[in-house]
Formats: C-alpha cells, structure tokens, sequence
C-alpha cells in the first residue's frame, strides 16, 4: 500500500471487513505509542517531540505550547521506519540542573554566621645564603648569651645582699662568717660560677672591664681584696675583722672590674 493513502477519505464502495482489517491493523501502533509515550512522559513532558509510527505511514506530533518550548530543540524525523533523531538541549540540562539541587538539598548544611570573617594572615618570605644564616644563628646565640650572663648578674646581687650583716672572719667561707675571697665565691657558687678561692687568683676568672663598662654582678679587685660591684658607684663586700658584709660606695684606689661568665 501507498503510505500517502492512508492520508486519503476510504472509499465507499469497500466492503466493511476490509475498514474493520485495516482498523485492526493500526491498533497494535497506537498502543504502542501510548505505552512509549506513557513511558516518556518525563522525556516529551517541557518540549515538543515528533514521533513517526513505523511502518504505518502515520506522522504524530506532540507539540509543547509556545511558552514551554525549548528554543534551541532540533528534531528530525523520516516517515519510512527511520528513528527519531534529536541533540540534547536547554530543557535536558535543567533537567540535570534540577536532580543536582535536589542532591544538595538533602545533604547537610554547615551553618556560617553572618558577621564571620575569612581572615588569611601571610607573612614575608625571605632566603638567604648558608653564610648569611651561619652569621644569623651566631648573633642569636651571642644575644642568648649575653641574656643569660645579665640575668646571673642580677641573681649574683640578690643573693649578696641576703648575707648583709654576716660577720668577717678570716678564712671564713659560710653564712657562719666571710672573708673577702670566701663571701665572693660563695655569692657565685649560689649562681652556679666557681671561684679560685683566694682574691690574687680571683683577679685572673674574668674578662677586665673598665669602669664605665662595669656592671652590677662584676667583681672589684685591688691587691690584697676583692667585692662585688653593685652599680652606680656602691658594692658589696666583707671588708676586714670586726666588720660585717655590708653595702657600701666603692672606697677602693684604682679597682680593677672583672667580668665573671
């Protein structure tokens, strides 16, 4: 049969079993096209679709009110039996778009305060050369150092001026009674530095520092005594029998100051 006759008026004249084969042909396509429709319903649902029944000759088309359609849909089709044939567009993709919001509507929410603030802090960065480092380290270890020694400075006054008032006696090395030499290096033992025992041989512990570069914590050496400057002029010493440990101005001729540690 022609396929452009089932376009045409039936004849008349034909007998009534003919219209009843022919109306039973088309049956089976039209269910079938109900059930594919059925089925994509979710597909044609927003667009318009052109669908060719195969084999019947029979040219359907589902067409989306103006307001929904795709703009960008490009169908074609071929009435011989040819499948459909389309591109994905707009509507497909919203579609996906739609799925996506649905995924993270579902998830969990992190919650961040209106007033929070994203603060990045950077700091500079710099390189320097192995030498440059070397030289950076040994300043910092210098720094450290002098730290220290300052910090035992100031230890070696505070623990002197707890013994003002302890008797001289000669030869005395204890808070019982001090000799010059015996209350110094008692003082820095306290501190952690050891002393020679006698005050000729206490000259030669430190380095010899002048007088404005003395400072509180030095010792203060003259031939036959030593003591322990104070600053500003005062230090601490034993002075000699019948006297105690006492805080006085520095009455000595020409002191050496001796940096200890």
């Amino acid at each position: 049969m022609d396929p452009q006759s089932s376009l045409t008026a039936p004849s008349l004249t034909a007998p009534s079993r003919v219209r009843g084969r022919h109306r039973a042909a088309h049956r089976p396509v039209l269910t079938d096209l109900a059930r594919v429709t059925t089925g994509q319903a979710g597909m044609v649902a927003g667009r318009g679709a052109v669908i060719a029944a195969a084999g019947s000759g029979v040219l359907l088309s589902l067409i989306a009110p103006p307001a929904q359609a795709a703009t960008a849909t490009e169908l074609g089709t071929t009435l011989a039996g040819s499948p459909v044939q389309g591109t994905l567009n707009t509507a497909d993709l919203n579609a996906l778009t739609a799925q996506a919001r649905q995924t993270v509507a579902a998830a969990g929410v992190v919650a961040v305060a209106p007033t929070a603030e994203l603060k990045v802090e950077s700091s500079a960065v710099s390189v320097v050369s192995a030498a440059e480092n070397e030289e950076y380290q040994a300043e910092r270890a210098a720094e450290a150092a002098e730290e220290a020694a300052a910090q035992r400075r100031a230890s070696v006054i505070s623990v002197a001026m707890r013994y003002l008032g302890v008797p001289y006696v000669w030869g005395g090395t204890t808070p019982a009674g001090f000799d010059c030499s015996g209350f110094t290096s008692y003082v820095f033992a306290q501190v952690g530095i050891d002393l020679p025992r006698t005050s000729s041989s206490q000259r030669y512990a430190g380095t010899v520092v002048s007088w404005a570069d003395a400072l509180p914590g030095d010792l203060i050496w003259t031939p036959g005594h030593i003591a322990i400057y104070a600053g500003d002029g005062m230090q601490i010493e034993a002075p000699v029998p019948g006297k105690s440990v006492r805080y006085t101005s520095i009455w000595q001729s020409g002191p050496t100051f001796i940096r200890v540690g």
